[in-house]
């Protein structure tokens, strides 16, 4: 099975600007499937802006609305998979979510963000009930989650052990909490033998000061690709064959004892 090439958007976009972003997530699409990229992540929230506070109940969207038509017609036009992180509204709750549609359109998935981070989250979002979902890219087992999800080992283990391959994070991870970008991701990538993509949003925004640094982390520890800190499109390869071997030299999920763990939950 060849590599999935995988591109992260890092970019805040244009703050409450939905068409704006629509439009950066484009032209994005463009120069990633250019590059041979099969699949494209971007941020957490990017079709509206991270700093919106109220303006999130104005913008916020059914999973079905007319921006994920807009970015469904995106993937169709340049001929890939595109996830993207937006506030979502079912009813009267508004999630933090994260979408992933197929290179032909059709909705893969659909992700509510489980753990809400600070205030400005809890205050404004319901959190989601589910913490894996999944969907096939070019034959690669793809997991879903976002940002503040990652940092919660339990979570990326489930994944693991549900066959994720390769975990999507749109992110929008701020100033000080880089030892997360540099260290922490990489380590959850090495830990549970799996590919993290990790796409964050740059710059200030409001209140914030998001970091940069997004990467692509291997199942060997490393960032096989990553960004700086400003406006950045990256792209690595999810390399199955890599992952088999690594996985056959890795003992950590074989050698677990969960009977072990029970007091853990």
């Amino acid at each position: 099975m060849p590599p999935l090439r995988t591109a992260l958007l890092q970019s805040s976009g244009q703050l409450g600007d939905v068409a704006a972003n629509l439009k950066i997530l484009d032209e994005a699409a463009a120069r990633a499937a250019a590059g041979g990229a099969g699949l494209l992540v971007a941020p957490e929230l990017f079709l509206t802006g991270y700093a919106i506070g109220a303006d999130i109940a104005r913008l916020a969207e059914p999973a079905e609305g007319p921006s994920a038509r807009e970015a469904a017609a995106i993937a169709v036009r340049h001929g890939l998979a595109i996830a993207y992180g937006y506030p979502e509204r079912d009813g009267e709750a508004v999630y933090n979510s994260a979408r992933l549609v197929g290179a032909d359109g059709t909705l893969l998935v659909n992700y509510r963000k489980t753990h809400l981070y600070g205030g400005f989250e809890q205050d404004w979002f319901t959190p989601g009930d589910q913490p894996v979902v999944q969907a096939e890219v070019g034959g690669v087992r793809v997991g879903l989650m976002i940002c503040y999800d990652v940092e919660f080992p339990e979570n990326v283990r489930a994944h693991a052990l549900a066959g994720t391959d390769l975990l999507l994070v749109p992110t929008a991870l701020m100033h000080p909490a880089e030892i997360v970008a540099e260290a922490v991701v990489p380590v959850r990538a090495f830990e549970n033998q799996l590919y993290i993509a990790y796409a964050n949003r740059t710059g200030p925004e409001g209140d914030f000061e998001f970091v940069g640094l997004s990467a692509l982390a291997g199942p060997d520890g490393t960032a096989r690709a990553r960004a700086g800190r400003g406006e950045e499109l990256v792209t690595g390869d999810a390399d199955p064959e890599l992952l088999r071997r690594s996985r056959d030299e890795n003992p950590y999920l074989r050698d677990r004892r969960p009977a072990l763990y029970a007091g853990l939950v």
